[in-house]
């Protein structure tokens, strides 16, 4: 069977199972509403609603940062664990398959529910944004579409690592909360706390430090935007980051942060994986 088999097993079972329409109705729903915003009625001023990339961009830049994460983690927390609890694992192994196919295989279908998902959505808010709005910059909007694809993967793998890693539905669930919790709702709380026991109500005279500075950066949605500024040179309109001279802080060292978050537990699990006694 091998890896690619398990690849197209698990996108199979995606639509088998309505997860590939489920996700894809989402961000179809999600991305028209955002470019089609501009037909809301302005209640509280006379000035219409500015329609170009970037207002366009900036309207579905913190629906990404909380949506893209939460879906990517429901579709992938319980693709190796589910079958583990099912039993179906076992046949699965005996196809045979290795473990490796197996957890990467997985990773690469649900991988591809989303990326299928967010394209699909995407392209409905541009061809949208091409026909209504005044100024629309396709390459922008590309680069930023893919740069989406690549941020859901970050959370596909890190959903993968805790299936592979965990024994149950359960624990996996919890753990990819957990995460989804610490990151998009707590980090910006801890690291207030962090800075008030070191420096106070004051901050020094010459700002927090760079290494401070770099704590805020490795949370995966700040990176996110760093490494949108740093494709779309337009995206810095729109965020703002203290600056620093470290080169640690440079916006493409966002790609290498994103890329560790996904990267290292969807290892961590599966070597985890590896050493665990199925029976």
């Amino acid at each position: 069977m091998g890896f690619p088999a398990v690849v197209r097993k698990d996108f199979r079972d995606s639509v088998r199972s309505f997860w590939l329409q489920f996700t894809t109705a989402i961000f179809v729903v999600f991305a028209v509403g955002l470019a089609s915003i501009q037909w809301i009625p302005v209640m509280y001023q006379s000035s219409p609603v500015e329609t170009s990339t970037l207002a366009l961009l900036n309207s579905m830049r913190q629906p990404t940062v909380f949506m893209v994460p939460l879906i990517s983690l429901i579709v992938a927390y319980d693709t190796v664990v589910g079958e583990r609890e099912s039993g179906s694992l076992r046949l699965l192994l005996g196809l045979p398959n290795s473990r490796a196919a197996v957890v990467f295989g997985k990773f690469v279908g649900r991988t591809g529910v989303i990326t299928v998902s967010i394209l699909v959505g995407y392209a409905c808010a541009a061809l949208i944004a091409f026909a209504t709005y005044e100024s629309f910059d396709a390459g922008i909007f590309v680069r930023y579409t893919l740069l989406t694809v690549f941020y859901g993967t970050v959370y596909v793998a890190l959903a993968t690592g805790f299936s592979a890693g965990m024994q149950s539905r359960q624990r996996a669930f919890v753990g990819a909360g957990g995460l989804y919790a610490l990151v998009i709702l707590l980090w910006d709380v801890l690291l207030f706390v962090l800075q008030m026991v070191i420096y106070g109500q004051e901050i020094p005279e010459n700002g927090l430090p760079d290494w401070f500075k770099f704590i805020g950066m490795l949370n995966p949605s700040t990176a996110f935007m760093h490494a949108a500024r740093a494709v779309i040179p337009e995206y810095r309109e729109i965020t703002f980051y203290p600056e620093g001279t470290a080169f640690y802080l440079d916006d493409w060292v966002g790609f290498a942060i994103l890329f560790c978050w996904g990267a290292i537990p969807l290892v961590l699990g599966y070597l985890w994986f590896e050493r665990t006694d199925l029976q």
